[in-house]
């Protein structure tokens, strides 16, 4: 579909303005003397001219043969040859002669004399001239009156009709009706302005939309967060009244009760650091200080921060690490991103079990796996294992003292580093965490 710019839109209606009242009026012209010569009408002047001098002549001449019948008769002729008509009165007003009694003065345009003969006024003549064509001047009026009719239709269709679409539709989606169609047109600037309108309501839908998900995600963030802190302050204050009330009356007792305080402090403490982490993450990409690292390097740390707990449960650690996996990005953030990863290994896997760590070149990527041999992921958790406070009702659950917010931040952490995260089981058992990141070259 062309379209036409405002300036040309409005010379075109200027155009047709300007023409259409000369087409009604040359038509008229050509149909009322069969010519388009406007000279003709001159000639129709000059013709009247003499043909009324004629007429005046022949009456004034002729005074004494006014009641003659073959002089009315002559008269007569002449006069409807020339579309005249005429009416003779004497001196004393009383009619002598009219050639047609239907004509009126009132409806006709006259010629009015007295004819004087040797100083006595021999009576009045009133002649009655050819009607005045004013059928092309008439078409003219009509051609423009149309003309100012279409050239409104036309600027109804193009230019107000769009803009008043356009303002309905503001309104709907101001209320959040967000699958409004936006009025096309065939004016350029308006096809401009629905275009970037239409751009600029894309992106207001999905701000709203993500607006939206945000909320709910805060909801539910909210509530599990309350859940989560209950439980553990639950059972502290539990074994600090008993321990206040006597109740753990021997040493070993006591040992055991400030134990048990001590783990839930501790479960509250990585809670609450999972939570400012997690919070801390939609500003962290412009806090990041981004340097060329060794993601083998960051892995072997990584590993021997989980080394105690991994020898607590008897868990064997294997590194197939490969040097010079280079990339750009935060040592402190991808150490935390890594930690979360294996302490979830360790904490799933079963007592005696094994974590194997693979490291390794791809191309231009950095590849990285982490196998455990716990009981891997079910269906549901492989769709839901990066949402937030997600653990499943089995083998993650909150018996293990995890926050379900470590695969989350860790995912989050990859993607501001260019990389990804992914989970899926291992075909012999157990769960696998892959992730990549973009190679970097070193110098």
């Amino acid at each position: 579909m062309r379209k036409l710019r405002i300036r040309t839109f409005t010379m075109l209606c200027l155009f047709f303005l300007l023409t259409l009242p000369w087409i009604f009026f040359v038509t008229a012209h050509f149909m009322d003397t069969q010519s388009f010569s406007i000279s003709t009408s001159q000639q129709q002047n000059e013709t009247l001219q003499r043909h009324l001098s004629e007429m005046i002549h022949m009456i004034e001449v002729g005074t004494d043969k006014w009641t003659d019948t073959g002089w009315q008769n002559e008269l007569h002729t002449k006069l409807y040859k020339a579309k005249m008509d005429v009416e003779i009165e004497s001196a004393s007003n009383s009619e002598i002669y009219r050639s047609n009694p239907r004509r009126h003065s009132r409806f006709s345009s006259t010629e009015q004399f007295s004819v004087i003969k040797d100083g006595e006024l021999q009576g009045r003549v009133v002649l009655y001239l050819p009607k005045s064509n004013g059928v092309p001047l008439i078409a003219a009026f009509f051609g423009l009156l149309l003309s100012f009719f279409v050239v409104g239709v036309e600027m109804r269709r193009f230019l107000l009709k769009p803009l008043e679409n356009m303002s309905k539709a503001a309104r709907q989606i101001s209320a959040g009706h967000w699958e409004v169609q936006l009025p096309k047109s065939r004016i350029t600037e308006i096809a401009e302005v629905r275009d970037g309108f239409e751009v600029m309501v894309k992106g207001l839908e999905q701000s709203h939309r993500k607006q939206v998900e945000l909320e709910e995600e805060r909801r539910f963030v909210t509530v599990a967060v309350a859940h989560d802190l209950r439980t553990p302050l639950f059972a502290l204050r539990g074994y600090l009244d008993g321990l206040e009330q006597g109740i753990a009356q021997s040493p070993e007792k006591v040992t055991r009760y400030i134990a048990v305080c001590k783990e839930k402090s501790a479960q509250l403490d990585r809670l609450v650091e999972d939570l400012f982490t997690f919070t801390k993450m939609e500003y962290l990409e412009s806090e990041l200080n981004t340097r060329t690292l060794d993601l083998t390097q960051i892995l072997r740390k990584s590993i021997e921060s989980v080394s105690p707990q991994a020898e607590q449960k008897h868990i064997s650690i294997l590194n197939q690490l490969t040097d010079g996996c280079f990339i750009n990005g935060d040592s402190y953030v991808l150490e935390r991103a890594m930690n979360n990863i294996l302490e979830n290994a360790v904490r799933y896997t079963p007592s005696g079990g094994a974590i194997t760590v693979q490291c390794f070149k791809d191309g231009n990527t950095i590849r990285f796996t982490i196998r455990d041999t716990g009981p891997g992921f079910s269906f549901e958790e492989l769709e839901r294992v990066f949402e937030p406070l997600y653990r499943g009702e089995t083998s993650r659950s909150r018996a293990t003292g995890g926050s379900g917010l470590g695969l989350t931040i860790s995912q989050r952490m990859m993607k501001q580093h260019g990389g990804e995260l992914m989970v899926s089981n291992h075909p012999d058992g157990g769960a696998v965490l892959a992730g990549c990141l973009p190679l970097t070259d070193p110098n």
